[in-house]
């Protein structure tokens, strides 16, 4: 199996936690602070980015687009696989909830996320997704970009996030299934105790962040594999989601006794 197909197919979080995750953030230094795919518009995105984040702006845009479907001001967030807290750091500075707490089995990503991401209300927990370590109605919006191909037990999780969020909360979501593995997907949101308010497939958006980003991408995985190797890399997963071989799907879910409405982005 190539290393594009683990990216979408591998069963084990534990695996990609105690050993791939790790290894990542020990080699990549303080250059790889994000570690989704990206999103970009056709006409282009006009998100003001202070300059320190204008080399992260593909990654940045997916996670604006995603967590603005509701408005967070002064909410309760959790990030359940928060990778290196490039996100999390983003979202405090910019939409001002009242706390955010990152969350992610990588223990080394989180000890760089702490010497990092140093913001009033900011705090990152090692914990698993499937077993989040937080009393019932804990949170008022539950984020996660682009991890939960990955986890074992996918309901178990969806389980674990309607139990943490408060009434009238959101479950604000991200993520990629190749297409074998689509009508599981599916099925397994179709039976989540939360309830569906929206959701779109941003195949387009993503392989256009992708194309458009490879120069970065380069860059920053330069440590970890050949430039060409990383170059055909990207280049697959573009063409994947451009013919449809991966899907990529953006949601917004309200817990079940919400009737707060969605925010227009």
């Amino acid at each position: 199996m190539s290393f594009k197909s683990r990216l979408v197919t591998v069963p084990s979080l534990k695996f990609f936690a105690k050993h791939y995750y790790p290894f990542i953030t020990r080699i990549s230094g303080d250059d790889l602070v994000f570690m989704n795919w990206g999103y970009e518009e056709d006409p282009p995105m006009t998100l003001p980015l202070e300059g320190s984040d204008e080399l992260n702006r593909f990654p940045i845009q997916l996670y604006h687009r995603t967590a603005t479907q509701v408005d967070l001001k002064g909410k309760k967030v959790l990030e359940v696989s928060c990778g290196h807290g490039g996100g999390a750091s983003y979202l405090v500075r910019t939409l001002g909830p009242a706390s955010y707490t990152g969350l992610d089995l990588n223990s080394a990503g989180l000890d760089s996320c702490r010497k990092r991401h140093q913001l009033p209300g900011l705090d990152f927990v090692q914990g698993n997704a499937e077993n989040l370590p937080f009393p019932d109605q804990s949170f008022d919006a539950v984020i996660n970009i682009e991890a939960s191909h990955l986890y074992p037990e996918f309901p178990r999780f969806l389980a674990e996030v309607a139990r943490v969020l408060r009434p009238g909360g959101h479950f604000l979501y991200a993520d990629i299934r190749r297409g074998d593995s689509v009508a599981k997907w599916n099925e397994d949101l179709g039976n989540a105790p939360m309830r569906l308010m929206s959701q779109k497939v941003i195949n387009e958006e993503v392989a256009r962040a992708v194309q458009k980003n490879v120069p970065q991408l380069l860059k920053v995985m330069s440590r970890v594999a050949p430039a060409f190797y990383v170059d055909k890399l990207y280049g697959g997963i573009g063409r994947e989601l451009s013919n449809g071989k991966i899907s990529y799907r953006m949601f917004c879910f309200a817990n079940e006794s919400s009737g707060v409405g969605v925010a227009s982005s």
